[in-house]
């Protein structure tokens, strides 16, 4: 992989250690050479992934809507900058810049962007490694709320193995350079006649 987006939050979180993560993942991701691709904001647990990456000698992308960068959150100090007009064309441009998909800790805006690229992957329109970094066991409840969802036979256990979690950076990015997409649904097969 030469290049992982990563979704995670603005605001830093109650515990410090959402903030050391997201600045051991920016490190991390650089220390691989591995680019990093975000939001573009300066603030939260996306400065802290940005600052960790540049601060280690990593290239950073920002991807931001007009309305956030006149709001003065952009981050000033990336590798390269990208303006775009809407969330979607954001959304649009970070899948199409990475190999990869890295959720850290946070709210609305991360979980929006975390389901909508699992969906996409679900439905077969990338194969694309998912990764969730379970830091502090931020994601307890939504892992076992996906295990409730296949159980009650509302997500396939493929669906399910989309989404690689684990606490660890390394270990995750290693589960990330062995992931093998699955075909096409078995749902959008034609059936044979």
């Amino acid at each position: 992989m030469k290049s992982i987006t990563v979704f995670c939050g603005a605001g830093l979180g109650k515990e410090k250690i959402y903030a050391e993560s997201a600045t051991e993942v920016g490190a991390t991701l650089a220390s691989k050479n591995i680019e990093i691709v975000f939001g573009g904001g300066k603030i939260g647990l996306m400065g802290a992934v940005a600052d960790g990456a540049l601060n280690a000698g990593g290239k950073v992308t920002g991807v931001i809507p007009t309305f956030l960068k006149t709001k003065e959150v952009a981050h000033d100090a990336l590798t390269k900058m990208i303006v775009v007009q809407t969330m979607h064309e954001r959304k649009m441009m970070m899948n199409e810049l990475c190999d990869g998909v890295i959720a850290l800790p946070g709210g609305f805006g991360t979980f929006e962007e975390l389901f909508e690229i699992l969906t996409w992957a679900q439905l077969g329109l990338h194969k694309k490694p998912i990764g969730l970094l379970n830091v502090n066991g931020y994601y307890n409840h939504l892992i076992a709320m996906m295990h409730h969802m296949e159980q009650e036979e509302l997500l396939s256990v493929r669906s399910h193995r989309m989404i690689l979690v684990s606490d660890d950076i390394q270990d995750l990015l290693r589960q990330m350079e062995n992931y093998k997409a699955p075909d096409v649904p078995e749902w959008m097969h034609e059936e044979e006649v």
